[in-house]
């Protein structure tokens, strides 16, 4: 600072030497008129490396009463549509003054936006490192928003990473941020963060966050507040913070493209700030906003990724998709199914269009989209009234290309089918081939054990709703059973007062088991054999050809009934809906085909049961009901 001011003083005395009049040897030489004319005629000396108080003041000068010539060169600059007519600048007897150089520069980069091989041509052109030195001269006195705009071009025009110009005009930015309009900061977040990580500048672009984080009060509008969310929110969790603040407390003033951009920016950070998302939601919900198609499918991605429950704003949503759907393209409607199958959200009027639209698409849509509608489907255990057309035309579509399909996308999708029990004999060939499913057995990998549940449950389907099918099947149990699971997790509430309350009924703990693991990739929550009488009997001996691998020796008693009781927690079921999501029908259905009588017990039913003696009762009495349907049939 101190090399600065005396570089300074020496540049105004040698300026008022210059100006003054002379004085005889003994008198006092007249500062006060010789000042404002060293104030006006400076610039010169003030386009040294090295900016202070004074260029603001330069700036002012210049910004209220520019030269006529300066007016001229500006135009000129403005209407350049080529290169070469800004490079020609520099010559015809015309001074380029302060801002000039700058602006060329920033204009050049604008032109060359979409020619990068012109840009590498351009670096090497000798009138270019003219402007450049020129510009390094008299970067001290640039204003500031020419200056922020001359970085984000310098950037954007690739120079090398140790261009001695390029780290000139950082380092002056860096000498400026604290006397930088925060709109100034924003747009070098916006325009140049991305720039600053690759290029190499992590001095700046730190200083830089922690200036946006200082000063976040000085943001006024909703569009900054956005846009710095959106740009520079994932590289700092403390300037996170404060935008979501700063959002919350001007979500009154956001339109619906303000409000879709906080969500999609949230989505892709996977960050779920719950009272964002809830005054978002609100406004969504209260404001006759008029919401487009590229804004629905955006808003239901963003509720879909982050897991974001809002009945109101789904209700909205797809009233207002309904009339769009004939426009969609395959590719949208695979998009918007799966966003509402991620949030178990079943609007039958809406599948309903979806299923017709790739009907009516069948020669264009795609196999990837059909497939993640179909997947969709099966999350939410959809089946469209014209199902016969639907799944004739996904057999059509997958007859040829099931095989090129990546191995995990090809068990998604037969997994999918069966799941809605239109798989044929042919596609559970393919993906119980022993070349497809040794690579997901004894894999370590959370993906592919998922991957090896379903092959297991495509496997189930096969024995037990296929009696036709001839193979191949997975190896025996033996082979695969260590890798299974009773416990995917800590125990719920429901689970522990269910196994208490069966235990207090049992009174041995021979009569039953709990968290039995099947050979079909389904965990019971517990197992009991009723005798003709309703009487409970000793499992220990007892021939069980579904655990995983099959054991017992003793076959059952006469007229023996084997039960199985099924929790059904909040996440198994549609959203406010008490139907069972695809993957939990499909174990229920599994269930009672191995021979089981199902005793359902669903988390509605159970939280209305207060006392253990309620419990108990209900328990008796759903096991009497199995056993009466049973009977019955």
């Amino acid at each position: 600072m101190a090399a600065r001011l005396v570089k300074r003083c020496a540049c105004l005395l040698r300026e008022a030497t210059l100006l003054a009049p002379a004085v005889a040897p003994g008198s006092r030489l007249p500062l006060a008129s010789v000042a404002p004319r060293t104030l006006t005629f400076s610039a010169p000396c003030l386009s040294s490396h090295f900016s202070g108080p004074l260029s603001g003041l330069v700036e002012k000068e210049q910004a209220s009463a520019p030269y006529p010539g300066h007016r001229e060169v500006e135009r000129l600059i403005e209407k350049a549509t080529q290169p070469e007519e800004l490079l020609e600048l520099l010559g015809g007897g015309r001074c380029l003054q302060e801002n000039h150089a700058a602006l060329v520069l920033t204009q050049l980069s604008r032109l060359l936006s979409d020619k990068p091989e012109d840009r590498a041509s351009l670096v090497q052109d000798a009138r270019f490192q003219q402007l450049l030195h020129l510009v390094n001269s008299q970067i001290g006195v640039v204003w500031h928003g020419v200056l922020v705009k001359l970085l984000r071009s310098l950037y954007a025009l690739a120079l090398p990473t140790a261009c001695r110009e390029l780290r000139s005009v950082e380092q002056e930015v860096r000498w400026r941020l604290r006397r930088l309009k925060y709109k100034h900061l924003a747009f070098l977040a916006e325009s140049s963060a991305v720039h600053m990580q690759e290029r190499g500048s992590p001095e700046l672009l730190a200083e830089l966050l922690v200036h946006l984080e200082r000063r976040w009060t000085e943001i006024d509008d909703g569009r900054t507040a956005v846009a710095l969310m959106a740009k520079t929110g994932h590289l700092s969790e403390p300037l996170m913070n404060r935008l979501e603040d700063k959002c919350l407390e001007l979500v009154e003033r956001f339109g619906p493209d303000e409000l879709r951009k906080v969500l999609v920016t949230l989505a892709a950070q996977n960050r779920r700030s719950v009272p964002l998302l809830r005054a978002v939601s609100y406004h969504l919900v209260q404001k006759p906003f008029l919401l487009t198609k590229g804004t629905l499918l955006d808003l239901a991605y963003s509720y879909g990724k982050l897991g974001f429950h809002q009945t109101q704003v789904f209700q909205r949503l797809a009233a207002d998709l309904l009339p769009h759907v004939p426009s969609l393209t395959s590719g949208e409607v695979a998009r918007c199914a799966k966003s509402f199958a991620l949030l178990k959200w079943l609007s039958p009027p809406l599948f309903e269009a979806f299923a017709q639209h790739i009907l009516d698409l069948a020669h264009t849509v795609t196999v990837p989209h059909l497939c993640n509608v179909l997947l969709a489907f099966a999350h939410l255990n959809f089946r469209p009234e014209q199902e016969d057309r639907f799944f004739s035309l996904v057999h059509e579509k997958l007859g040829s290309e099931l095989r090129s399909l990546h191995p995990a996308l090809q068990v998604d999708v037969v997994w999918a089918l069966c799941v809605l029990q239109q798989v044929q004999e042919a596609e559970l060939r393919t993906v119980l081939h022993p070349e497809l499913h040794t690579r997901f057995l004894g894999s370590g990998s959370p993906k592919d054990q998922s991957t090896f549940q379903k092959l297991l449950h495509i496997n189930a389907t096969a024995q037990l709703e296929h009696p036709e099918y001839t193979g191949p099947l997975l190896p025996p149990a033996s082979a695969w059973a260590p890798q299974l699971s009773a416990h995917d997790g800590k125990m719920t509430p429901l689970q522990k007062e269910l196994q208490d309350s069966l235990r207090g009924l049992l009174g041995n703990h021979s009569r039953g088991s709990f968290a039995v693991a099947t050979q079909y990739g389904w965990v019971l929550d517990a197992e009991v054999l009723l005798d003709t009488d309703g009487q409970f009997l000793p499992l220990r001996d007892s021939v069980a050809p579904h655990l995983a691998p099959p054991s017992g020796t003793q076959p059952l008693p006469p007229g023996a009934k084997r039960l199985a009781f099924l929790r059904w927690e909040f996440p198994n079921f549609n959203s406010r809906s008490r139907e069972l999501l695809g993957r939990f029908a499909l174990a229920r259905r599994h269930v009672l085909a191995a021979g089981f009588l199902v005793v359902d017990v669903p988390y509605y039913e159970w939280l209305e049961l207060k006392s253990e003696w309620q419990k108990g009762a209900y328990l008796k009495d759903k096991m009497r009901k199995a056993v009466a349907e049973e009977l019955a049939k």
